[in-house]
């Protein structure tokens, strides 16, 4: 492969897995000051509280699928 439009038509033939693992290669993604807060706030128990919520509504029957909430599904 040496040319750039022999290595496009290779990253157009890649399975959407491998695709994805060469454009995080390619563009690597680099926390910035809200993604470091959020792990902070994560460690520090600060959603807690709301993630134990999150599941007891789960548990009970109360969620949607996110499919049916993206596509407003009722």
């Amino acid at each position: 492969m040496s040319t750039v439009s022999e290595i496009k038509e290779a990253i157009d033939r890649l399975a959407p897995r491998d695709y994805c693992e060469l454009m995080a290669a390619l563009h690597p993604f680099e926390d910035d000051d809200w993604d470091r807060q959020m792990q902070a706030d994560a460690l520090s128990g600060k959603y807690a509280t709301m993630n134990r919520a999150a599941d007891e509504a789960h548990a009970a029957g109360r969620t949607l699928p996110l499919g049916d909430i993206i596509e407003g599904k009722p």
